[in-house]
């Protein structure tokens, strides 16, 4: 038995606590477009511009990397439009939901937010919440945006937010440790997954594996498996009704397993052991190259290629997505959004604000740490500008080229995803923990989603 420390019993040490249309996919559009005029149709203009000095507060997420290009744009802003000063609030992600919600239940979020797009249903499902931005088009040009992708921001008829960017997963990986271990092919197969948790155990030792997967990773990992195989979304991606049988996902839970048994990802225990709650770029196995391979957001491939140490950053290589089955599996997302609460003052200035990031000039400052602009304007204004990071835009790319399912507006919701407390960790801990199967563990699985809404 592990004698590395529980995640259950690290939590209690450290006190912690705990779209329809969006491109191609397994299921069909939903007709976001046709919900986008309409709501464009009934949206009320807001008042124009204040001759007076006008004070926004705004809100993000994110690493330091994008703090710094977002305070940047916001000096060049104001300096533009001297009438408006911008007061920002910002973290790392860690915790900032929990902030937001409370913020947003409150009636106190700032003017701005950066925004998940499964909040527009947890925190505004009836618009109660985001501003319709159809009020606001004075000040803010839509058309830079695809019908598909505003669409999949049009919620309870109303145009909550703008797409900052699309994302989905992909492998990365450490090519200097796969050299080591004999490999020099990035995998392309599941048989190349198993071949390579082979090698690097016998090559390299116990304590080095091609493949870390925190809990929410696996589960991603295995609906991409299970789409690779059967063809079909997770969910409904309008009702949230459940594609699949719970045989179908015990098998998926199985293929997570067997990638542990096989020495392809590292087993939870141990990596809590030496890490607790710790991120994996910033776990020392990760910098040293132990860990040497993540399945991660396309958006996320710098902060990965920057932790790794002076030897290892060399070897850091956007991979190839895996097809598990006949039918290209995975899902595509809005990345963020951008949206004005109800609770703004001066909406216009708001959203002239959103127009000089997204579709201005300030979208030359903003670059790709936000992920590849969605907006036309935007993206080639930071092409223009040199700033797209070369390796998000590869890894954006192939994500796009190859994803065919839609997500679900519940498979984020915090009860599922939440580090520590979620269902889904409760579900690959015990099968990490305890050896269980995925027959013995797909009940908790499939009540933690019905708990959240899901039809299952």
């Amino acid at each position: 038995m592990s004698k590395a420390i529980s995640r259950r019993d690290f939590l209690k040490v450290t006190g912690a606590v705990g779209a329809a249309g969006l491109l191609a996919a397994c299921g069909g559009n939903g007709g976001a477009a046709s919900s986008t005029a309409s709501s464009a149709a009934e949206a009320a203009s807001v008042a124009g511009l204040s001759s007076d000095p006008v004070t926004l507060t705004m809100s993000w997420w994110g690493g330091e990397s994008r703090h710094n290009a977002y305070q940047e744009a916001l000096q060049a802003f104001s300096a533009e439009h001297t009438t408006i000063t911008v007061n920002p609030t910002f973290a790392a992600w860690s915790g900032w939901e929990d902030t937001m919600s409370t913020k947003f239940a409150g009636g106190v979020a700032e003017d701005v937010c950066q925004i998940n797009w499964n909040w527009l249903y947890n925190y505004s499902g009836n618009g109660q919440t985001f501003l319709d931005l159809n009020s606001v088009t004075d000040y803010l040009d839509m058309s830079q945006w695809d019908d598909a992708k505003l669409g999949a921001c049009n919620v309870a008829n109303a145009q909550q937010c703008v797409p900052i960017s699309m994302t989905g997963r992909i492998f990365y990986w450490n090519m200097t440790t796969f050299n080591k271990a004999g490999i020099t092919e990035v995998p392309a197969t599941e048989d190349d997954l198993f071949a390579a948790g082979k090698a690097f155990q016998e090559k390299l030792g116990d304590d080095y594996y091609p493949l870390h997967l925190g809990a929410y990773d696996r589960m991603i990992l295995m609906v991409f498996y299970l789409e690779s195989k059967y063809g079909k979304d997770w969910a409904d991606p309008t009702t949230s009704t459940l594609n699949y049988t719970a045989d179908e996902i015990a098998e998926g839970i199985d293929f997570i397993k067997s990638l542990v048994d096989g020495h392809v990802i590292m087993p939870l225990p141990t990596y809590y052991g030496a890490n607790g709650d710790g991120a994996t770029h910033q776990s020392n196995e990760w910098i040293t190259g132990k860990i040497a391979g993540i399945f991660e957001w396309d958006s996320a491939a710098s902060k990965y290629q920057d932790a790794l140490d002076e030897e290892n950053k060399p070897g850091f290589t956007v991979g190839e997505e895996i097809k598990f089955g006949d039918y290209n599996g995975g899902f595509s997302k809005v990345s963020m959004g951008m949206a004005i609460t109800k609770t703004c003052k001066n909406p216009a200035e708001a959203a002239t604000l959103i127009e000089y990031l997204w579709n201005g000039d300030g979208a030359a400052i903003m670059g790709s740490e936000c992920g590849v602009p969605a907006s036309k304007a935007g993206l080639a204004t930071a092409q223009a500008a040199g700033k797209i990071n070369e390796l998000v835009a590869e890894a954006n790319g192939k994500v796009m080229s190859f994803v065919s399912c839609q997500l679900d507006p519940l498979f984020e919701s915090s009860d599922l995803k939440a580090t520590g407390t979620g269902i889904y960790q409760e579900v690959f801990d015990t099968v990490d923990y305890d050896n269980k199967s995925g027959a013995d563990v797909v009940d908790t699985l499939l009540d933690g989603m019905s708990a959240v809404g899901y039809t299952v």
